[in-house]
């Protein structure tokens, strides 16, 4: 069976009638429920708290959040924000009148909200289709960077996000977390009932107020089928015992960093790190 997003771009596939037979289904209205009271246990939050649904389709994860302490839980009812890449989506949560204020917007393009707005973020089966590029001037690893770049960035200090998805293979999965860690995400997955049909997968993320305290292990120590992913600290340490402040190597990736943030660095030469001779 093939999936949704190998077929059409998001905002095809969820035509009017394809938008009202999945907010319609009862299946789908119970995993969509259960995954989203699982995403808000992984964000552990204490109180009412503004939240971003990226890939907020008809609202159905939103109605969740919209509702008062709904599982005895001491946070809540919360605030939301939703976007998504579907029209007719959007259309159905607006008559179905969502607590939520909605957005028209395509998550591979970045998150459209002001540094600092969102105390917390959700994901519910959406981000799987940021692997896939819609046209030749276009690429995976652009959507999946631009998304989460723009998520970090809409988080305050100290936040989390949890993303539910369907990966479709190992490689998939390595791209969308590998993105995340790169945007300076505090990352880790955890998958429910592996190895089954059932299985779901939730990317925990945490935003760090300095440059390790996004640390995942506090979220998810303990949690079976956790796998551990904090690459910054790792290459941290790598980076303490190989590269010298001043040497090459320490100067190619101060550079690289620059260019990955937009900003203009000289071509490296043979020069690059060279030691000058002492001038009289």
């Amino acid at each position: 069976m093939s999936r949704p997003e190998d077929t059409l771009p998001p905002d095809l596939f969820y035509n009017d009638t394809e938008s009202r037979k999945y907010t319609t289904s009862s299946r789908i209205q119970k995993i969509q429920s259960d995954m989203t009271h699982r995403a808000l246990d992984l964000l552990s939050l204490t109180h009412s708290s503004l939240i971003l649904d990226v890939g907020c389709g008809s609202g159905l994860s939103g109605e969740i959040l919209s509702a008062s302490d709904a599982q005895g839980t001491p946070a809540g009812p919360h605030v939301w924000v939703g976007f998504d890449i579907s029209a007719s989506m959007l259309g159905v949560a607006l008559e179905k009148e969502v607590d939520g204020d909605l957005f028209l917007a395509d998550a591979g393009q970045g998150v459209p909200f002001r540094p600092g707005t969102f105390d917390a973020a959700i994901s519910i089966s959406a981000i799987q289709w940021l692997c896939n590029a819609e046209s030749s001037e276009e690429s995976a690893s652009g959507r999946l960077s631009r998304f989460f770049n723009g998520l970090y960035a809409s988080l305050r200090r100290g936040g989390r996000a949890v993303l539910q998805f369907y990966p479709k293979n190992d490689t998939q999965k390595t791209m969308i977390s590998s993105a995340a860690i790169r945007a300076g995400f505090g990352a880790g997955l955890l998958e429910d009932d592996p190895g089954t049909k059932n299985a779901k997968t939730y990317l925990v993320l945490t935003v760090g107020g300095g440059e390790l305290d996004g640390d995942i292990t506090g979220v998810v120590r303990g949690m079976e089928g956790v796998d551990v992913m904090d690459e910054r600290r790792r290459a941290k340490e790598r980076r303490r015992g190989k590269e010298e402040k001043g040497s090459k190597a320490w100067i190619v990736r101060k550079k690289e960093q620059m260019e990955r943030k937009g900003k203009v660095v000289k071509a490296n030469s043979k020069y690059t790190g060279r030691k000058r001779r002492i001038a009289f």
